[in-house]
């Protein structure tokens, strides 16, 4: 069993950065590829960043050249670094992990994933 904690939430204006970190336990962390959703109030849950085993990454339109995912094995760790925040990125931000054979691969829907994190909020003021 995989856990996964995230961390890095908060409140920020409008235009700021704000980093997100996800550490997960076990020893097998190169072999999953890892992925970012979020969930804002009334919504569905939506896919925003994955990073492949490769590092190779992927990102939905509405945060592209924003959001910067990366992971540093040495920690376990993937991060999502958001730049240039809009108020409509407020959202509760949810880590994945999937275990995963290919190594370029980067899974962007929810039942591709294994194991999730418990989320973290995200609120951007105007």
């Amino acid at each position: 069993q995989v856990q996964l904690v995230e961390s890095g939430g908060g409140l920020v204006q409008a235009g700021g950065p704000l980093r997100l970190s996800c550490t997960t336990s076990g020893r097998t962390f190169s072999t999953y590829s890892m992925g970012w959703f979020r969930q804002a109030p009334g919504k569905e849950r939506e896919f925003v960043a994955g990073i492949a085993r490769s590092d190779n990454t992927y990102y939905a339109d509405s945060v592209k050249g924003r959001f910067t995912t990366f992971r540093d094995s040495t920690k376990n760790t993937v991060y999502l670094q958001m730049n240039y925040l809009k108020p409509e990125d407020t959202a509760v931000y949810f880590c994945a992990a999937r275990s995963a054979t290919q190594q370029h691969y980067v899974a962007s829907r929810q039942y591709e994933y294994d194991y999730w994190g418990q989320g973290t909020q995200v609120t951007v003021s105007s």
